[in-house]
């Protein structure tokens, strides 16, 4: 099968499960498993911040990250489309207690001049906001790239006015690799980040969160909570160090890719693409005699597999387990759907 659904469907490299097998472990919970401290070390290192934590989820990590920042009451602005408003079952209202405040946008990138208004101070008769959640790279937008300029003003503005900034960088080194900036430097002034290694990285499991280390010693009780107190974790955090330091090698091929299943889909009677930024390609087939969900069905019986998101939208995103050549049959096989 060539699956196309995510770039979490990767599976680990010989020297992942090499490095599993190997790992030194301990006890997490008491941080005592050398793999999982070497993990977070780096991560930190990476971001450019005090201190990271090793979680099973990014659902997880947007979950702390935004109780961290947060007291119940508060609202929290966000993209109308964002992962953290719709596929995250409210986890921000059951465990922070706190509102989405929902900004729409064309393209998924919010800017200050869209939220300003919405930004709410203390009031007898409205909630205050809390936190502004910025997703890069966005994924219901097409894996679209936050501009620096406008990740930056936001939390100028954002701290001028006492409301914290939490960004949902669940890909966020492919808006590295795509923008050409460093990965600290994107996420500088942001309070909390968040990032997977279980997506474009190539790990079998695993997310980040990095903060001011108060934050994340108090993020490590709220894991607790959450179930996600892990013991010998270190045989996870072994894949995971790998994907950290060699996964973004394989970025850029990701995204050449991505680009290529752009072009072909451009050639598509009724099929329109959105831009292609990074490895997520989004497209609207409502101009074919066909609706997604039966694009999707065809195409599994063509050995290939493609999510539908809703009654106009499909979703085709690259990773390091589809080469050029799969994805170039992967468009054969949609482009017989739709012309048939």
């Amino acid at each position: 099968m060539i699956d196309l659904r995510s770039d979490t469907v990767t599976r680990p490299t010989p020297a992942m499960r090499q490095a599993m097998f190997e790992a030194e472990v301990g006890d997490d919970v008491y941080q005592e498993d050398p793999t999982v401290n070497r993990l977070e070390q780096r991560a930190a290192e990476i971001t450019g911040k005090e201190a990271a934590i090793f979680l099973p989820t990014g659902t997880m990590g947007n979950t702390i990250g935004i109780k961290l920042l947060t007291e119940h009451g508060q609202e929290v602005v966000a993209d109308s489309r964002s992962h953290l408003l719709d596929w995250e079952l409210s986890m921000l209202a059951w465990f922070s207690g706190c509102l989405i405040r929902a900004v729409p946008t064309e393209d998924g990138i919010l800017t200050w001049d869209a939220i300003q208004s919405v930004v709410k101070p203390v009031g007898p008769h409205w909630a205050p906001t809390g936190v502004i959640e910025l997703e890069n790279t966005h994924n219901m937008a097409g894996g679209r790239i936050y501009p620096q300029a406008v990740i930056d003003e936001i939390c100028e503005e954002a701290h001028a006015r006492g409301v914290g900034v939490h960004m949902d960088g669940a890909r966020l080194f492919n808006a590295a690799e795509g923008s050409g900036t460093p990965v600290a430097r994107i996420v500088r002034d942001v309070d909390t980040v968040t990032f997977c290694l279980s997506k474009a990285l190539g790990a079998p499991v695993g997310s980040m969160l990095a903060g001011p280390k108060p934050l994340m010693d108090k993020a490590r009780l709220y894991r607790k909570r959450l179930g996600g107190g892990m013991r010998q974790a270190g045989i996870l955090a072994a894949a995971g160090l790998i994907a950290l330091e060699n996964g973004p090698e394989w970025l850029a091929r990701d995204h050449s890719n991505a680009r290529y299943i752009e072009a072909r889909l451009a050639e598509i009677p009724g099929i329109v693409p959105f831009q292609v930024e990074t490895n997520i390609v989004i497209f609207d087939v409502s101009g074919t005699r066909h609706t997604p969900k039966a694009i999707s069905a065809a195409l599994k019986e063509r050995g290939v597999l493609m999510n539908f998101v809703n009654d106009k939208l499909m979703r085709a995103v690259t990773h390091r387990d589809v080469n050029t050549n799969e994805c170039g049959a992967a468009m054969d096989a949609l482009a017989e759907i739709c012309n048939g």
